[in-house]
């Protein structure tokens, strides 16, 4: 089977490994200079779905379990240490309200937030430690997984620097192209979601932290060597490029109640891009004669796409139907 994939961030990416795996000719085309460059290049890159649980469709942690199998199993370096939920004090009831709506996680005290995280000893009384999550840094992931594709799959990659046909001959035609294909997915929206690094030497973190932050949740994902990526909002518009200073505001005064080192940290990179969503914000498989859509993977991109792409695969191949992600009524799953 010849396959073509459009568009070369998370889902693209991992719709050509399930696609190469199954000993398709997979040519995959991007836009940008190089892969991952999309929104795929801002995310937080937690691999969280009991925390996901939360405020989500079940379906998303359905999703996520598997995902998490995949990112451990594909990329080298994905840290096994965890996910950690805190509040202030004055919040403990948001963290109870958290606590009601997941599973998989574990009640600790004071004592027990400062065994994991000694910067925090003595910063907060209570918190929400989930053992079996992870998290990976989305650019270098993207990466090895673009040269695994190259080198040991045999994928072509066509990106804009290199100059591409998009009409090259395929019997089948895997559409991961996020927000631009609302020209033929009309109901797609974009959700905005910004985000900063920070740098500091005064506080280290092993494990990506949730903060339960009034006015904005924000999460701390430590990225190694000092930096730290700060995200993300949740916008209800397709403007790109452009961080908010309200934004800038909320992000940094939530991360200063989780320690107020960071109010030293010197700022390295603010970015924003838009991620596609359908109105429930729930990912889907549509097919339409030669082509396969792979898209709304809204804020769960790295969580929800090696899940998807798989399906994708099997209904590819085997003409396999996935109700859950293909039907347009998600409430009985």
């Amino acid at each position: 089977m010849r396959v073509r994939i459009v568009g070369g961030g998370v889902a693209g990416l991992t719709c050509a490994h399930a696609f190469a795996q199954r000993g398709a000719q997979v040519t995959l085309v991007e836009r940008k200079a190089a892969t991952g460059q999309g929104c795929s290049w801002y995310a937080g890159g937690m691999l969280a779905p009991w925390c996901e649980r939360e405020s989500a469709e079940p379906i998303i942690a359905e999703l996520g379990f598997e995902s998490l199998a995949y990112w451990r199993e594909t990329v080298p370096d994905v840290p096994n240490e965890g996910s950690l939920v805190l509040a202030p004090a004055r919040d403990l009831p948001d963290l109870r309200r958290f606590s009601r709506r997941t599973e998989g996680y574990e009640w600790l005290d004071g004592a027990g937030i400062a065994a994991l995280e000694p910067d925090l000893d003595g910063r907060f009384e209570q918190g929400l430690f989930f053992p079996t999550e992870a998290h990976l840094e989305p650019r270098k992931a993207l990466a090895a997984l673009t040269a695994k594709l190259v080198g040991e799959h045999g994928v072509i990659l066509r990106t804009e620097e290199d100059g591409f046909e998009v009409s090259d001959a395929a019997d089948i035609v895997i559409d991961c192209r996020g927000l631009a294909a609302r020209d033929t997915l009309s109901d797609l929206r974009g959700v905005k979601g910004e985000m900063l690094v920070l740098y500091s030497t005064e506080i280290s973190l092993k494990r990506p932290v949730r903060m339960l932050h009034p006015r904005i949740p924000v999460y701390i994902v430590p990225r190694g060597d000092g930096h730290f990526m700060i995200g993300a909002t949740s916008l209800e518009n397709d403007e790109r490029g452009r961080v908010t200073g309200r934004s800038m505001l909320e992000l940094l005064g939530a991360v200063y109640a989780l320690h107020p080192a960071f109010g030293e940290a010197e700022i390295v990179e603010i970015g924003a891009d838009v991620r596609p969503a359908f109105p429930d914000n729930l990912p889907r498989l549509r097919r339409r004669g030669d082509t396969i859509y792979v898209n709304g993977l809204y804020r769960h991109g790295f969580l929800a796409a090696p899940a998807l792409a798989r399906r994708a695969a099997e209904l590819a191949f085997d003409g396999t139907q996935f109700p859950e992600v293909m039907d347009e009524d998600h409430r009985q799953w």
